[in-house]
């Protein structure tokens, strides 16, 4: 006997496509009070749904990810405005070209950046290569925020051995998609940064955090909010680049000042080695 429990009626997949039609066609769709609710966009839209989004956001990418078998990831937060180098390179030689000041100026501070790109990568394919012919309970996935710069690079890590790796893109008000080392089946969209960040933790066994701004600054201090608080289970969290992290962060200060407790600060690693990265990951587990 066939299961009732999921909708498999083609007569929902016959509405959706009209309501579709009526967008695409230019007619724009009239209040129907009598329109299937959670086939109805307008209804979906509304302020009093949003607990709903917040669900279906939620739920579409945690199923995915069991029916793909992905258990296990290796978070890597960082800068999306971190050039590859040949692209680094080639910007430094137009800006040369310009004879502007200025714009060599930053072209070269680019260049330097770039050497982050390159180690992302590395990193990336370190962990990807652990994955090789391990079962899927054994295996570590790489999962990022889908975007260009660090984690366009930590992606085509993985994607540079073959391995599947996850994008968690978020929408913004300019035009962003998924870079195209992210594996398909396992790119996704969020309009809510709360859910990323949950996703992000949900699977995540270690976090690799490079140079970035405000939005890796965001992500890497709920990170370790969540673990002093013990609402996450300890994991490894790396901070990648000696240079950066010791002039953006003064955490002794907050220990001085009684605001945190000198042990907080053992919460972190801090390396300039995509291969100690993966060594403190590996110690971590005994893997």
């Amino acid at each position: 006997m066939e299961s009732n429990t999921e909708l498999q009626d083609t007569r929902l997949m016959e509405i959706w496509s009209e309501l579709h039609r009526n967008t695409t066609d230019g007619d724009p769709f009239k209040p129907n009070a009598y329109r299937l609710a959670f086939i109805d966009p307008e209804f979906l839209q509304r302020r009093e749904t949003r607990g709903i989004r917040f669900q279906l956001e939620l739920l579409k990418p945690d199923l995915n990810l069991i029916e793909q078998g992905i258990d296990s990831t290796v978070v890597v937060y960082g800068s999306a405005r971190a050039l590859p180098p040949e692209d680094a390179a080639e910007q430094l030689e137009s800006a040369r070209a310009s004879g502007d000041a200025q714009r060599i100026a930053l072209a070269e501070r680019d260049v330097k950046n770039s050497r982050y790109y390159e180690q992302a990568r590395r990193f990336a394919r370190y962990v990807a290569e652990h994955s090789l012919g391990k079962p899927p309970s054994e295996r570590l996935t790489i999962c990022t925020g889908g975007g260009p710069g660090i984690m366009e690079a930590a992606n085509r890590g993985a994607h540079d051995v073959g391995v599947p790796n996850i994008g968690l893109n978020i929408a913004l008000p300019h035009e962003q998609a998924c870079n195209r080392f992210v594996t398909p089946s396992l790119a996704f969209k969020f309009h809510y940064f709360a859910l990323r960040k949950m996703h992000f933790m949900m699977r995540a066994k270690a976090l690799v955090v490079f140079p970035g701004g405000f939005g890796t600054l965001d992500e890497l201090f709920e990170v370790l909010t969540l673990v002093q608080t013990r609402k996450a289970k300890p994991v490894p969290v790396v901070l990648f680049g000696s240079h950066f992290w010791q002039r953006v962060l003064h955490l002794d200060v907050l220990v001085e000042e009684g605001t945190v407790n000198a042990e907080d600060l053992k919460l972190f690693h801090v390396t300039d080695d995509p291969r100690e990265a993966w060594e403190i990951i590996r110690t971590f587990y005994q893997i």
